[in-house]
């Protein structure tokens, strides 16, 4: 099972399909067993945006357990750590890029695409943050 990152915008986030032999981030139009999103958003477009695993799973994120979410690793992983700032930097870069002044995420397992348990407003900083998480069903409205 893998995490997802879905990104609500004004235009479209230019598409970037995925590259196996330079995996980076990379931006598809929702798949027909996703549309459902798109009820979460007020923005018009909905898009799918992976990490450099092919999925969401390598932005760094946490998991509703027990009705909450678990504090953050404190020690994490050097190889861990470089990867989620890859990922965290390559988002905050495309989201830039928008031109927009604010953007909507929504960060779920795959296949989960219940109602967020969770709506906060961040700035785009808070994603370059070592020690910002995405909330397993999170819905942030991002300033940028």
């Amino acid at each position: 099972m893998c995490f997802n990152l879905y990104a609500g915008t004004i235009k479209p986030i230019p598409r970037k399909p995925w590259n196996q032999v330079l995996p980076d981030l990379s931006v598809r139009d929702l798949a027909e067993n996703e549309t459902a999103v798109r009820t979460y958003f007020t923005l018009p477009v909905v898009q799918y945006v992976r990490s450099t695993s092919h999925c969401g799973c390598d932005f760094p994120h946490l998991m509703f357990q027990n009705g909450g979410w678990p504090a953050p690793w404190e020690d994490k992983d050097p190889e861990q750590a470089a990867s989620d700032r890859q990922n965290q930097e390559a988002l905050v870069t495309a989201l830039q890029q928008t031109g927009e002044t604010g953007v909507e995420l929504y960060g779920v397992w795959s296949g989960d695409l219940s109602e967020p348990k969770s709506v906060e407003e961040i700035s785009i900083t808070d994603l370059l943050n070592p020690n910002f998480y995405f909330k397993e069903q999170g819905f942030y409205r991002v300033r940028l």
